[in-house]
């Protein structure tokens, strides 16, 4: 099975951004000029814990591709040993494995009017899209950030400058929850509401609660669900950088005994369309995987939606599913990696 060489990735600054987050800037992976990655995506970082030796967990790059260091930010989660040791123990020269840049959180060419809502770290891969979409000519974005008070608010001088840089393009309003309360599906609806008609894509990350607050205010105002993107990834279980061994994390290639039935898949990706036999039990990574398909996937546990593709026809079964809502699920959208075969024949798109 072909599965991603990790990246080792040499840390070249850690740059205090408040008194609980940081940015860890990279050095490009040995033998190449920069990080190949989409403004949005996140990188799979093996770091040590004290207890189990090694964790992996997901953290969204805050930079902009081709416009210097890869970077992550990292806000420290009371109780987080991984976001606690990147906070406070990870430094300068340091070697760390990561996982190739993966994820679906990102806007489109055609975007050109963004409503982008952050909680928290959420910020950072709204950071790395805002960024992005500014050095464009064109384009506008309102950025909707909620934090819990002012001394929380990562990004503050750079979100300030920029907005002042780019006046008529970018317009930042803060949400405090000291100030405000909880920002309530009814409180983001009046404060989105002037700037939801004629937005091209709304893009909501943080806690989950806010994310459903958000998304429950975009479709009170009559926003398509297809318009909405929310980024969605928990901790990972197991180790998805050893291949073998009883920690292995390949996922579950074939079952101990066949679940579902042989199926015939066709496979649209990258403009290009595979028809491949589908054997019972195995997932659809893998069988792409095994054919040598690139696929996009990253944790292999139904956790971070970066192998997140769309069922045409036929019908497919889901292994585990944490990541897509039931509007997602309604519109054919299913985990490759958590995907089964359950029909006679399976058209799928990666480009749909």
């Amino acid at each position: 099975m072909t599965v991603p060489s990790p990246l080792r990735l040499r840390v070249l600054e850690v740059v205090r951004e408040t008194h609980d987050a940081v940015s860890v800037r990279f050095e490009p992976p040995v033998g190449t000029a920069e990080l190949d990655f989409r403004p949005g995506q996140f990188l799979t970082l093996r770091v040590p814990v004290p207890e189990d030796g090694w964790a992996a967990r997901c953290y969204s790059l805050s930079s902009t591709p081709g416009a210097g260091a890869p970077t992550i930010t990292v806000k420290r989660v009371h109780g987080g040993q991984a976001s606690t040791w990147i906070c406070e123990d990870l430094r300068p020269g340091d070697e760390i494995l990561s996982l190739p840049p993966a994820g679906t959180f990102v806007a489109g060419e055609d975007h050109r009017d963004l409503l982008l809502f952050a909680a928290g770290s959420g910020i950072t891969p709204v950071m790395s899209i805002l960024r992005a979409r500014l050095a464009r000519p064109e384009g506008s974005a309102v950025v909707i950030y909620a934090n819990r008070d002012e001394e929380s608010v990562i990004f503050a001088r750079e979100l300030r400058e920029l907005a002042e840089r780019h006046p008529g393009r970018l317009l930042v309003l803060h949400h405090l929850e000291s100030v405000q309360g909880l920002p309530t599906a009814e409180h983001l609806t009046r404060l989105c509401r002037p700037y939801a008609d004629g937005v091209d894509l709304a893009m909501v990350c943080g806690p989950q609660p806010y994310m459903d607050a958000c998304s429950q205010a975009l479709t009170s105002l009559g926003l398509p669900r297809k318009k909405i993107v929310t980024e969605r990834y928990r901790s990972l279980e197991s180790d998805p950088f050893v291949t073998s061994g009883p920690a292995a994390t390949a996922g579950p290639a074939v079952t101990a005994e066949p679940v579902g039935q042989s199926s015939t898949a066709v496979v649209e990706i990258d403009g290009e369309r595979r028809e491949l036999s589908w054997p019972a039990g195995v997932t659809l990574l893998d069988l792409l995987l095994e054919q040598g398909v690139e696929a996009p996937f990253s944790c292999r546990e139904g956790a971070c939606s970066a192998c997140a593709c769309r069922v045409m026809r036929g019908e497919v079964k889901m292994l585990r599913n944490e990541v897509l809502d039931a509007q997602d699920l309604a519109e054919g959208y299913v985990l490759a990696c958590q995907a089964l075969p359950a029909a006679e024949r399976i058209e799928v798109s990666y480009d749909q």
